[in-house]
C-alpha cells in the first residue's frame, strides 16, 4: 500500500476571486485526483458566509461533472451569524448539490476542528467521516441543552470524536490531527472515482500471516471500530481486488445483531454496492439480541434495513459461514434466499433455525432431563450441521477452511463479469 499524502494543495482552485474563507478545487491525494473543499478556516471559529456555502455547492457540482471522489475538510462553528438566512440558503444550496453526489461517487469527509450545526448536517450526508481526536460535532451546542433541558454538558460529552466513534457511528475512524487527511486518502484508495467504475486494482505481495489468510498482505481496514463492535467492516484486498468484509464478532454479545449493528451492517453494503466493490461475508452469530428495550426502539425496522441492503445489492457477494448461523440472522446476513452469489460454509458451521437448547424448550418442554439430554443430542447430530442446508441447495459447497482463500480468489474471478440489470423506477423506499 502507498503511503498517502501528508499535504494536498490545489491544483486547480475554483471561485478564486470570490470573498470566503472556504477554498474549492483539484487536488491530488496519493496521485488521485479529487475534488478537495476546505472549509477550516481558523479566523472567526470558521463562520461560513453565504458565499462560502455557493463555493461549496460549485465543488460538489464539479465534482459530480468530472466524476471525481468530492473530499471536505471540514472545522466551522457552522453559518456566519451576521449574515442572516442569506449563509442558510447557502448551505441549503451546498447540502442539495452534496445529496445529488450520493451514490455516484464519493464523498469523503475530514474533520479537524468543530462542526456545528448545518456543518454538523453536512458531514451527515458524507459516506465516509474521518474525525481528529479533538474534533467535535453537533447540531445544537452545549448552551442550548442547558436552557431546553437544564442539562449541563461538556462539548466532549455531547458530541465529541469519542462519542462519535462509540455511540452514534457518525466518525467511520478517530485519529490525530495530523492522520486525517492520510486516514482518508488510504480509504479513497479502495474505491472507484464514481459508480460506473471499477474499484482500482491494487499490487500486492503473497499472505504473509496465516492467521489473516483471506486478505492480501495481512492488512484490512477497519471502519467503525468502536462503534457496534458485534459486527466488523472494513475494506481490504484478495488478489489484488478491492473487496469489503462484513463480519459477526463473537467476542462481542457473542456476535448477536442489535439494533446498531444492523446499521452499521447496511450502511456498509450499501457503500460497497454504490461503489462496485464485491462483498464477502463472515457469518457467526446465533441470531438477533433479544430484549424489550430492543423491540420498542424498532428492531424489526432496523433488523429490516440490513436484509433491504443485501437484498438490493448487485455487486458480486461472497458468504462464508465460520461457525453458527441460526434463526432471521441467518436470513439477513447475506443468505443464498436474499440473493447471494455464492455461500460456503465450513465443516463444523451450524446452520438451524436455532440452538439445540433452545429446541429442546421448545419442542421437549416439561420432558424430564433424560429425555431433553437425548433430543439435544440427536438434533446436533441431525441438523448443526452445514450439510442437510448442502442437500437442499441453501449452502453451494462446504469448504476445509485451509482452502478458503484460494476459494475466494476463485470465486471472485468467476463473479468479475457479473452483470444484474438495474430496476426503472426513481429510487426504492428503503427501511429507515
Amino acid at each position: 500500500m502507498n503511503e498517502p499524502a501528508v499535504h494536498a494543495p490545489l491544483d486547480l482552485q475554483i471561485r478564486a476571486n470570490t470573498p470566503g474563507a472556504v477554498t474549492a478545487g483539484r487536488s491530488f491525494l496519493d496521485g488521485r485526483s479529487v475534488v478537495l473543499v476546505r472549509a477550516d478556516h481558523p479566523e472567526r471559529r470558521g463562520a461560513l458566509t453565504v458565499e462560502d456555502g455557493t463555493t461549496i455547492a460549485a465543488a460538489a457540482e464539479l465534482a459530480l461533472t468530472k466524476r471525481l471522489p468530492l473530499v471536505l475538510l471540514i472545522a466551522s462553528s457552522g453559518a456566519d451569524a451576521g449574515e442572516g438566512v442569506g449563509a442558510l440558503d447557502g448551505w441549503g444550496r451546498a447540502a442539495r448539490l452534496i445529496a445529488r453526489c450520493s451514490g455516484d461517487i464519493p464523498i469523503l469527509a475530514g474533520v479537524t476542528g468543530p462542526a456545528v450545526s448545518g456543518t454538523a448536517l453536512l458531514i451527515g450526508l458524507a459516506d465516509i467521516v474521518v474525525m481528529a481526536d479533538d474534533a467535535y460535532a453537533f447540531v445544537n451546542g452545549p448552551n442550548p441543552v442547558r436552557e431546553m433541558t437544564g442539562i449541563t454538558v461538556s462539548i466532549d460529552e455531547l458530541g465529541g470524536s469519542d462519542i462519535h466513534a462509540r455511540s452514534t457511528g457518525v466518525a467511520t475512524a478517530v485519529v490525530p490531527t495530523d492522520e486525517v487527511l492520510n486516514t482518508l486518502s488510504t480509504i479513497l484508495s479502495f474505491l472507484p472515482n464514481h459508480v460506473d467504475e471499477p474499484a482500482p486494482r491494487i499490487s500486492t505481495n503473497d499472505v504473509r500471516d496465516v492467521l489473516r489468510v483471506l486478505v492480501d498482505d495481512d492488512y484490512f481496514f477497519e471502519l467503525r471500530t468502536s462503534w457496534a463492535p458485534n459486527i466488523v467492516t472494513g475494506f481490504a484486498t484478495v488478489a489484488g481486488r478491492p473487496v469489503g468484509i462484513v463480519a459477526n464478532q463473537p467476542l462481542a454479545m457473542a456476535g448477536t445483531l442489535d439494533i446498531p449493528a444492523s446499521q452499521k451492517g447496511a450502511r456498509f453494503v450499501a457503500m460497497c454496492d454504490a461503489f462496485n466493490l464485491p462483498l464477502i461475508t463472515l457469518v457467526d452469530t446465533p441470531g438477533f439480541y433479544p430484549g424489550k428495550d430492543l423491540e420498542w426502539r424498532g428492531m424489526i425496522r432496523h433488523g429490516a434495513q440490513l436484509a433491504f441492503a443485501y437484498a438490493r445489492a448487485t455487486v458480486p457477494r461472497i458468504c462464508v459461514v465460520l461457525r453458527k448461523s441460526y434463526g432471521g440472522a441467518y436470513i439477513v446476513m447475506d443468505s443464498k434466499t436474499i440473493g447471494n452469489d455464492v455461500y460456503f460454509a465450513w465443516p463444523t458451521a451450524e446452520l438451524a433455525v436455532m440452538g439445540a437448547n433452545q429446541a429442546a424448550q421448545i419442542l421437549r418442554r416439561g420432558a424430564d432431563q433424560e429425555e431433553v439430554d437425548k433430543f439435544v443430542f440427536e438434533y446436533e447430530e441431525t441438523y448443526l450441521n452445514p450439510y442437510v442446508a448442502a442437500e437442499r441447495g441453501y449452502v453451494d459447497a462446504v469448504i476445509n477452511p485451509a482452502e478458503t482463500r484460494s476459494e475466494l480468489v476463485n470465486t471472485l474471478m468467476l463473479l468479475e463479469t457479473k452483470r444484474e440489470p438495474l430496476p426503472r423506477r426513481r429510487h426504492d423506499n428503503s427501511p429507515l
